[in-house]
Formats: C-alpha cells, sequence, structure tokens
C-alpha cells in the first residue's frame, strides 16, 4: 500500500508542471508580436446594370516598402492603365486596416490613359512586418483587385 507522502507527491508533480506550462505559454505570447495580417471584410460593390465593362493592368500592384522606423508615415503608389474600350470608373478603394488610408482617382479613366492610386501607411505601434492589402472595386469583368505592399517597421531609436 502506498504510503500517505507518496499520493501526495502525484497531485504535486502535476500542479508544478501546470505552472510552469503556464508560464511558458506565458512567455512565448509576449515574444511573439501580434499578427498583422487582418482579413479584408468583402464589400458588396455593385455597378448599375448596363454600366460598361473595361480591362485594367495595374503595374506595380504588389511593392516591398523596405524598413521604416516606427512612427513614420510612408506614401505608396500603384500606377494603373485602362487598357480596355470604355471608361474605367474606381468605384471604392477599402485598407485591410485603419493605418493605411487609401486616395482613389474621383474622374473615370478614359481608355489608354493611366492613373495612380495612392495610400498613406502610418507604421505607429506596427514593429515588425506588415502586409497591407488595398482591395480596389472598378467596372471590370474581375470586379475586385488586390494592391499588396509589405513594409518592416523597426523601433525608433
Amino acid at each position: 500500500m502506498a504510503s500517505q507522502n507518496e499520493r501526495m507527491k502525484s497531485p504535486v508533480i502535476i500542479f508544478a508542471l501546470f505552472i510552469i506550462a503556464a508560464a511558458a505559454i506565458i512567455v512565448v505570447n509576449k515574444k511573439t508580436p501580434p499578427p498583422t495580417r487582418r482579413a479584408v471584410v468583402q464589400k458588396a460593390i455593385t455597378f448599375e446594370p448596363g454600366t460598361p465593362l473595361t480591362s485594367v493592368l495595374f503595374i506595380d500592384s504588389v511593392q516591398n516598402m523596405g524598413k521604416v522606423k516606427d512612427g513614420e508615415k510612408i506614401n505608396i503608389a500603384f500606377h494603373f492603365t485602362n487598357t480596355g474600350k470604355e471608361m474605367l470608373i474606381i468605384k471604392d478603394v477599402a485598407a485591410s486596416c485603419g493605418c493605411t488610408v487609401p486616395e482613389k482617382p474621383e474622374a473615370p479613366i478614359a481608355p489608354g490613359k493611366s492613373g495612380i492610386i495612392k495610400a498613406t501607411f502610418d507604421s505607429k505601434s506596427r514593429e515588425g512586418m506588415n502586409h497591407k492589402v488595398l482591395s480596389v472595386y472598378a467596372n471590370t469583368q474581375q470586379t475586385k483587385h488586390d494592391l499588396v505592399f509589405d513594409v518592416e517597421v523597426t523601433p525608433a531609436k
């Protein structure tokens, strides 16, 4: 028969292991930066029935902005050309998070003409790698186009 002392060891060991595992989880979570990638909420963007469709070519739809210091704001420009035969209407540009503010051309873009979609990224409190997506909604066969930029935010000194 097991002694009183031996019966007490088992729960104490289990409790000690639980405390060690909990402490390890806390340490790992403190060292792991929060993810910067957020899901883009799919908007229901529609055009009036009969709106003519055109096509668009994004020249630089994926950009690496390099490194910036925490707190800096950077400007990004995505260039495009209306490659279709109808006026290109950029109905909306949505950012994947509030740290990025997009600007869209208000006037339609004529066939063969080019335009720019601009965005400003605020790096404040965004240390680490950031992967941001701008969703462009236009009168094209594929209504939604994603523009992507990556930027690494380093600590301010």
